[in-house]
């Protein structure tokens, strides 16, 4: 609930929500009850907002008796403004029992031609959310065969190896797309691990660093996967994360009319940070004016795997793969607490701190529409005495300010040394 306030005061126009039994969100869901999609629901429409109710699960049979059940139950306490669904037997059963409801398609339907888009058309969808594994020419032809379609994609977040199930190794190893009959079954292939001097290595492999592992599948000795691990473990098919920030004028034109982030997982300042960035690339599109990069300093605040444009403008290939994580990931910030109120007799804010805070740091407060820099003069805990630092792990403090910040405040340190890429 809180994510999704501090998403539209930063900008969103739109949330989506998973109701835990028919979504793929059923762990650390916020939403587990008829009570919270309804008060979520509420919220959002008295701000002239919408909320999408995610039920796109591929359900087995012992799900299908209480679907409708739960969907009246729903209902009678709320009015989602659309359902994002993906099994073709769940949007039966909605348009069946349920037929005034809005039905979006799922990314997880795998929407990758003008066909399937006008399948779901004539089905009853009104929005396919159009599969991440396809280009912006692609788009562009869905849009001008079934123009009435609306068509949203997704424009940051994670990115997955696989799809549904239907796994890329293959396409990304071979060029021999799976999903497309042409399955080499590289998941089955023998690999080898090796350093520079091993002896093991296949003739004609290229020259390896010194003392760098490397990947190999063995009836290709020339062609060298570099494997790297840190003091999380290696990360084989960890894939850089989504960023098309800079391709939304592109989008629009090829027929998008809604972008999505995804957020899974992550905290209220991703949420907040990369919302509000979107929000400006967004109105500066609408207005014509051109990109401006130095949104990407905002997005570059969040923690990330680095930034491909996914498949936008074609399959990224080994340039879309990140072997190495770290804790830290990349980011230029540290984000470091949630502003809670302000005592105005005493002229200091309650924050509740989600890292260290210390006296004589140098902060910044992130508003809505701008950030404030800030050094830290006193600090004070929760019982008003001074401190000289203040902890993590959602501890609340109070900071001296000489005025209110306002509703829907977040601090964060600039980190030295970051890494952006």
């Amino acid at each position: 609930m809180e994510k999704m306030r501090y998403a539209f005061a930063f900008g969103a126009d739109a949330v989506y929500l998973g109701i835990p039994r028919f979504s793929l969100r059923s762990r650390g869901n916020g939403f587990k009850d008829f009570e919270q999609v309804a008060t979520a629901v509420h919220y959002a429409h008295n701000l002239g907002k919408k909320v999408y109710v995610t039920a796109n699960v591929f359900p087995h049979n012992h799900k299908l008796a209480s679907f409708n059940t739960y969907i009246a139950q729903l209902l009678a306490i709320c009015q989602p403004d659309a359902w994002i669904m993906s099994d073709p037997g769940l949007i039966m059963l909605m348009k069946e029992y349920f037929p005034q409801q809005v039905i979006h398609i799922s990314v997880q339907a795998n929407v990758i031609n003008y066909a399937s888009v006008k399948f779901w058309q004539n089905h009853g969808a009104q929005r396919i959310v159009v599969s991440r594994e396809i280009t912006i020419e692609e788009i562009r032809q869905m849009h001008e065969v079934c123009p009435e379609m609306e068509l949203e994609s997704f424009v940051h977040g994670a990115i997955c190896m696989a799809y549904s199930g239907r796994c890329l190794i293959s396409n990304y190893l071979s060029r021999r797309d799976g999903n497309q009959g042409a399955c080499t079954n590289s998941c089955r292939w023998q690999y080898k691990i090796y350093q520079k001097d091993d002896p093991s290595k296949g003739t004609g492999a290229e020259e390896p660093l010194e003392g760098q592992f490397y990947l190999m599948e063995s009836e290709r000795p020339g062609n060298l996967f570099e494997l790297d691990e840190d003091e999380n473990g290696s990360y084989l098919m960890n894939s850089k994360d989504l960023c098309a920030i800079h391709l939304l004028g592109q989008l629009r034109d090829a027929g998008v009319c809604s972008f999505k982030v995804e957020g899974r997982s992550k905290s209220v300042y991703y949420v907040a940070m990369i919302t509000r960035a979107y929000r400006r690339a967004i109105d500066d599109m609408i207005t014509d004016k051109p990109y401006n990069p130095e949104l990407l300093q905002e997005v570059l605040s969040t923690s990330n795997r680095g930034f491909i444009d996914g498949f936008l403008h074609g399959a990224p290939g080994s340039q879309g793969q990140e072997y190495l994580m770290s804790n830290s990931q990349y980011s230029s910030y540290r984000y470091t607490g949630i502003v809670r109120e302000y005592d105005a007799l005493k002229r200091r804010f309650k924050v509740e701190a989600r890292n260290s805070i210390k006296v004589g740091g140098n902060y910044e407060l992130c508003l809505p529409q701008k950030n404030i820099l800030i050094s830290v003069k006193e600090l004070f805990n929760k019982e008003g005495q001074p401190i000289n630092e203040l902890h993590g792990g959602a501890v609340s403090g109070w900071i001296s300010y000489p005025e209110d910040p306002g509703p829907f405040v977040l601090l964060r340190e600039p980190l030295k040394g970051s890494v952006n890429r």
